[in-house]
């Protein structure tokens, strides 16, 4: 029997210690390097020593114990794991269309942890990304902040713990085309969805004050007041309206960005980011007053009407005039080369090498709430780091590593080729596709012309 309950408990500890495992923490010690710490300056021939996750000395011929790697970056550059702000990658169909209001549906319940993306963004650099709710409603779903730690079969070990909530909104064209022209519902017209957002706050409001009616009651005698139902959509947007969530919205229009910072005061909403934010020079001094910031293309716009006015000096213009700048993908592809992007704002701008890399490390981390432990290279910040072989400013660079909490994800040397060529299961085969497709179009064209020259003959 003693026996029996020995193996029981070591099930049940063994079941324990897999329930509440850490995810991988590693060692190393990076010697050598030019040290591009983003927010304390540039450090020549520099080490960097890394230990159980956690970034624990910068300085000048550091040592560490036998069993930790060491890596020689003598004439290379070491940078903090790149951030984008703004994507969809590893998500599963993002756009929950079937109201104006989804604040009930979370991007966490869709993470494809086997995307083989998430290794081609680390093999650009990146080490997070803000995994969104697409922009098809006014308030989506909530989104994920995720550290791309490829190789694990968990969703849950790729999402990043310490990072706060947050939503996605979107203004313009999008709501208004899918539920407007789409479903003749609202909002079909730009104040439509001003409307929107308003009645989803004023509907939380509602919601929160029941629930404070009935707190103030419970547990006293002779009380026989009924708890209000609960209703996921109305607490996550009575989270918003207590400052437990952040916004990040889906914007383009200088006028709706100023609409919607005047929403969110009227309601005393202040956790506010927009995004891809093409006017957003318009309202430079609006977005650094009552803002968290703005994340931007580098020079994407004219794919449709609402993002013909915009400028490549867009991100140069907002970090003269001190709003949190940074710039973000929204691309599978784009998210590999997010420092080249950053490059973009030093011939677009004259941003000086700490600028431009701010706009894809600690900007963005402080966009998400993460600042505190990501997006600069200082003690005491967790191990995501990457080395490149030339400045990551320069157009020549390649990454030639990417750790997360100092366990190596990619190794451009050591990597095996066949990783880089794997094909996602959600990705469509376009050769195939486009083949048929081509068939098809030359078939008409023959039938086109035979009766062109039919027509011709009979004329």
């Amino acid at each position: 029997m003693k026996k029996f309950t020995y193996i029981m408990l070591s099930i049940v500890l063994f079941g324990a210690k897999s329930l509440y495992a850490q995810t991988p923490k590693g060692d190393v010690l990076i010697q050598n390097a030019t040290v591009l710490t983003v927010t304390q300056g540039t450090l020549e021939e520099t080490d960097v020593l890394v230990e159980d996750g956690i970034i624990k000395k910068i300085g000048k011929d550091l040592s560490a114990s036998g069993n930790i790697e060491t890596i020689d970056a003598t004439g290379k550059f070491l940078m903090p794991g790149i951030i984008d702000a703004h994507s969809h990658l590893a998500l599963d169909v993002v756009n929950e269309a079937s109201a104006p209001i989804t604040a009930q549906v979370s991007m966490a319940d869709v993470v494809n942890p086997f995307d083989v993306g998430i290794y081609r963004a680390l093999a650009g650099g990146t080490t997070v990304a803000h995994g969104l709710h697409g922009s098809a409603n006014a308030i989506g779903g909530q989104s994920i902040t995720m550290k791309f730690r490829y190789g694990t079969s968990n969703p849950e070990d790729i999402f990043m713990k310490e990072a706060p909530r947050t939503i996605k909104f979107a203004l313009g064209e999008n709501p208004t085309r899918v539920h407007g022209r789409g479903k003749n519902i609202q909002p079909r017209t730009r104040m439509g969805v001003e409307a929107i957002i308003r009645n989803g706050f004023a509907e939380a409001q509602q919601y929160k004050k029941a629930w404070e009616s009935y707190n103030s009651v419970k547990g006293k005698k002779n009380n026989t007041a009924t708890p209000p139902t609960y209703d996921l959509r109305l607490q996550t947007l009575a989270d918003i309206l207590d400052g437990k969530i952040i916004i990040h919205c889906h914007s383009y229009r200088a006028d709706e960005i100023y609409m919607l910072i005047n929403v969110c005061r009227d309601f005393g909403v202040d956790k506010l980011v927009f995004t891809h934010v093409n006017e957003g020079f318009k309202v430079a001094p609006e977005l650094a007053k009552y803002t968290m910031g703005a994340s931007v293309f580098s020079d994407w716009w004219a794919y449709k009407f609402e993002v013909y006015y915009s400028t490549a000096y867009n991100a140069a213009i907002l970090m003269e005039n001190d709003v949190v700048t940074s710039i973000n993908s929204d691309s599978d592809e784009l998210i590999r080369h997010l420092y080249h992007e950053a490059a973009k704002t030093q011939r677009y701008g004259g941003l000086t090498d700490e600028q431009a890399l701010s706009l894809i490390t600690i900007n963005p981390a402080k966009q998400l709430g993460i600042d505190e432990f990501v997006g600069s290279i200082e003690e005491g910040k967790q191990g995501d780091l990457v080395i490149f072989d030339h400045h990551p400013l320069s157009v020549y660079a390649v990454p030639q590593m990417t750790f997360i909490d100092g366990v190596k994800y990619f190794d451009i040397n050591e990597d095996e080729d066949d990783q880089r060529i794997k094909v996602s299961p959600t990705e469509m085969v376009e050769p195939v596709y486009l083949k048929a497709e081509d068939e098809r179009c030359m078939h008409g064209v023959e039938l086109f012309m035979q009766e062109a020259a039919a027509f011709n003959h009979t004329h």
